[in-house]
């Protein structure tokens, strides 16, 4: 346990920002790691600025837990913060506060300090530490770290992500992908509201559209009650366009959003606004030929999670949770979870690996201000590890 919180309280110091680098992170897990002997590899971004880390311990042989965690953590910028994000804090009320303290640099503390014991238990079977750079902005990096891991090594047996779940496993999540859409409509004196196209009404009629679609897929009937939201999400987030109240606006760019279940497809969806999209640029363009709406994605889609071919990693992680430390009723008797944010989990599981999520702290505490982890999660976090490498050892 003060290994843990030692190796937190390390982690924590680094700022790892989504836009900074997250080397200087990734060199203190090599120095950790190399002075255990443990192997590992660093994959770097295309401009070498971050790297993911790939670790195994134990023998090169198929079947083994890889445990996955993201090194990056979101921005503190404009958050009125009591303490120094970037600085461990005990405030002797039971919780430790720092940026990154459930999501999630408190599993990879509980993963870290639990290396020295997995060596000397001579593991069986492999456990992998797969830590990513990037996830917080599109799970940028997960990709090439579980393409070099698919291709380098034996294949693994299981995946468990590392997301504050409370330590109940999760076996599903919705995917997510972000879009930008500009419009150019036709600049005149709003006096002349005829001569022109505005941008912002045809923003605004689109941006209608994409909330209507919500209550489109409720009418279908397209609900899956495993989710507090149980419908796939459309939502702009950001929006803005105009130069004058007493023009008619040439431009108008809006952010939006989906996050979609399992079983709907992103793609799809889009296509439903792009019809409109459609739609609406005729129009304008019988005025003005010029006018037009564009829309790029801004990340890649992260795939849902499904719930499916995960028995098997759903067993284990039951099997090594302590009920005694988590304070809840039993977890075999509680049908396993899911949730609306996206994950890394669901890239695992599109290269055919069974993957769950389950870590410590709640998703409660995520991106806010004096964020914290529990240190009773902290503690059920280690003991998750400890027992995971007596399952796996000799």
């Amino acid at each position: 346990m003060q290994d843990a919180r030692e190796l937190l309280e390390a982690l924590v110091g680094f700022p790892t920002v989504s836009r900074d680098s997250n080397l200087a992170l990734i060199e203190f897990i090599e120095d950790y790691l190399g002075e255990h002997g443990v192997p590992f590899e660093r994959i770097e971004s295309d401009d070498g600025s971050k790297a993911n880390l790939l670790a195994r311990i134990g023998p090169e042989v198929a079947g083994g837990v890889v445990l996955s965690g993201h090194t990056d953590v979101v921005p503190v910028d404009g958050q009125p913060w009591t303490t120094d994000p970037f600085t461990l804090i005990d405030k002797g009320d039971g919780r430790l506060y720092g940026r990154g303290t459930c999501d999630m640099k408190g599993f990879i503390a509980c993963a870290l300090a639990q290396v020295p014991t997995w060596i000397e238990e001579e593991l069986q079977t492999p456990i992998y530490l797969a830590f990513s750079y990037d996830e917080e902005v599109g799970c940028l990096g997960a990709p090439r770290l579980i393409e070099r891991l698919m291709t380098n090594h034996p294949r693994p047996g299981a995946v468990i992500v590392g997301e504050p779940t409370l330590m109940e496993p999760v076996v599903a999540h919705k995917g997510s992908t972000n879009f930008r859409t500009r419009v150019t409509g036709r600049a005149a004196h709003s006096s002349q509201i005829d001569q022109g196209v505005s941008a912002i009404h045809v923003a605004a009629r689109l941006v209608t559209r994409i909330e209507d679609i919500m209550a489109d897929l409720k009418r279908e009937g397209r609900i899956d009650n495993a989710f507090n939201v149980a419908h796939s999400s459309l939502h702009v987030g950001k929006i803005q366009g105009g130069t004058a109240i007493n023009i008619t606006a040439r431009e108008c760019e809006f952010d939006w959003e989906i996050r979609h279940l399992p079983q709907d497809s992103a793609e799809e969806l889009r296509q439903r606004v792009d019809d409109y999209a459609r739609e609406l640029e005729t129009e304008m363009q019988k005025r003005a030929p010029e006018t037009g709406i564009n829309t790029e994605a801004l990340s890649r889609t992260v795939p849902a999670l499904a719930d499916r071919d995960n028995a098997e990693a759903l067993c284990l992680c039951r099997g090594l949770l302590c009920r005694e430390l988590l304070r809840h009723a039993p977890m075999d008797a509680k049908k396993p979870g899911a949730v609306a944010y996206a994950t890394e989990a669901g890239q695992f599981q599109g290269a055919g690996l069974p993957s769950i999520i389950c870590g410590p702290g709640s998703i409660a505490q995520a991106h806010q201000p004096d964020e914290y982890l529990e240190i009773t999660q902290l503690e059920a976090g280690v003991d998750f590890m400890r027992s995971l490498g007596r399952r796996l050892g000799a």
